[in-house]
């Protein structure tokens, strides 16, 4: 018997539908917003202009699969046929969560982590986890090399008796400087009463908080933040595709790629005709030629690229690096990428956790072999080819890898001069088990591969040139060995 249609307009009218989505809510997500529209409106309007807000998972899943911006198989049915609200999220796995608490008949937690997301976006969560962001609190926490550069760049410095006194950081400047993109540990440490408008209410006291970085350590054992990219409560594939959001955490002097792109080719085609309506970035599947102009960080690293004949070009993925051969940032020397994502495992002949020697030689175990390099060029290719011809794009990648070679062989110099500086005593290092970050030579040291390394191969691969020759690139490597050199002199002869 079928259903007369009163009837399931009368269930359907039942259902309370949030201020400007076209998707009914639940009575729990219903609940939660008839106190925080008036608490927290701007959460509220952003949530009401979101995806989530307007379209039930059912919906989602429904479409062609080239349109789908969900992975799941099956999902909750109690969560299939209304809209993604603040129930929906909070309260998700609250066995799993530290966090939990009960707040007006809910057991909900705050932090919203990628293994909540995973209820409806389970293959992005599981290439997330394959990247190298997701492990990127670790792999800076957990490197002795790297967290030594970390304390001497934060530490508060003293000077007592003609002597520099250097002590460790705090939790707090650590949180608000490093681990800002690298991500917090996020734990509960008790819980609190607050006088709200509606009366006393308890709270967990969270540490690592607030925090959206890209490696995060959450309540419930997760790695990373969604947000860090797709910011909350709108969470917008929209402003995930434009460079701004990148920028967040890539703007360098370390990681410079966002001031690279905007003096590129790209960055210019974009910053001239990005905001036309010619250009669309809610599209899905994002069509070349059509939906943009020019490439954004997600065209080359993250996005469902097509033809407009719908040939897929590039397929999504949240594993930034499997169109990328070479890992360019943070590193002393280039190397292929890491086989792992977490690179706290990589040990080099010396057993320090770096993927190369401090002569450059590549720990070829740990990183990916050349046929995978080959493949991810290859996908790159596939996007650079969508708009330019094969001469040039071979061109482009012969001057890259070009590049990577001599930025090495400049760091090389640089090592080497520092490497003589240890030996003759000039400076202390490894061998006396000090700090290899906190003498002059040193500190210089680092800004050749840190800085002006860094800045030369971003500037070959994005194609912005003057960040490989004065603004940060090779000049300063230049100049920085030559002032390497003094200093050396200078020491060794105030040492006879």
């Amino acid at each position: 018997m079928k259903t007369p249609f009163f009837a399931l307009l009368i269930v359907f009218l039942s259902v309370p539908v949030a201020r400007g989505a076209t998707s009914p809510i639940s009575e729990e997500t219903g609940a939660c917003l008839k106190c925080h529209r008036s608490t927290d409106p701007g959460i509220v309007a952003d949530w009401e202009r979101s995806r989530m807000a307007r379209v039930t998972p059912r919906v989602a899943r429904s479409m062609i699969v080239q349109k789908r911006r969900v992975s799941f198989e099956q999902v909750p049915q109690k969560l299939a046929r209304v809209g993604v609200g603040c129930a929906e999220c909070h309260t998700l796995n609250p066995e799993k969560h530290q966090d939990t608490f009960e707040h007006n008949g809910f057991q909900i937690h705050v932090v919203v982590t990628p293994e909540d997301c995973a209820t409806c976006h389970p293959v992005e969560v599981g290439q997330y986890g394959k990247n190298l962001m997701s492990h990127a609190y670790g792999n800076l926490k957990n490197n002795s090399v790297y967290h030594g550069l970390v304390n001497t760049v934060t530490g508060i410095q003293s000077f007592e008796d003609t002597k520099m006194i250097l002590g460790d950081p705090d939790e707090e400047t650590l949180a608000d400087s490093c681990f800002y993109c690298h991500g917090t540990v996020v734990e509960v440490k008790g819980m609190e009463t607050r006088e709200t408008t509606k009366g006393k209410m308890s709270f967990p006291v969270l540490s690592g908080w607030p925090n959206q970085g890209v490696g995060r350590i959450n309540p419930d054992g997760s790695k990373g933040s969604c947000a860090a990219c797709h910011t909350r409560h709108q969470f917008s594939i929209e402003m995930a595709r434009k460079p701004s959001t990148c920028s967040e955490c890539h703007k360098g002097p370390d990681v410079p790629a966002y001031n690279v792109y905007k003096v590129s080719k790209h960055g210019n085609i974009y910053s001239a005709m990005g905001k036309s309506k010619t250009w669309n970035f809610k599209a899905v599947p994002w069509t070349v030629g059509k939906d943009f102009a020019a490439p954004t960080c997600a065209t080359c690293h993250v996005s469902l690229v097509v033809s407009e004949k719908r040939q897929v070009i590039a397929e999504r993925t949240h594993q930034m690096n499997d169109r990328i051969s070479w890992r360019i940032l943070g590193l002393i020397y280039a190397h292929a990428h890491p086989k792992s994502p977490d690179t706290t495992i990589i040990r080099n002949k010396a057993g320090l956790p770096l993927p190369t020697e401090l002569t450059g030689e590549p720990v070829a175990k740990y990183l990916i072999d050349a046929k995978e390099q080959e493949k991810r060029r290859k996908a790159m290719n596939r996007v650079c080819l969508s708009c330019h011809s094969r001469g040039w794009v071979d061109g482009q990648f012969a001057r890259f890898e070009n590049t990577i070679k001599t930025t090495n062989e400049m760091t090389l110099t640089a090592t080497n001069i520092l490497l003589s500086a240890w030996e003759k005593g000039a400076a202390r290092g490894l061998a006396q088990k000090d700090s290899i970050f906190n003498e002059a030579i040193e500190k210089k040291w680092v800004e050749q591969w840190l800085f002006y390394a860094n800045s030369t191969r971003y500037a070959s691969a994005m194609i912005g040139a003057d960040y490989g020759a004065f603004a940060n690139g090779r000049w300063y490597m230049s100049k920085n060995i030559q002032e390497m050199m003094d200093w050396l002199g200078f020491k060794l002869k105030e040492m006879r």
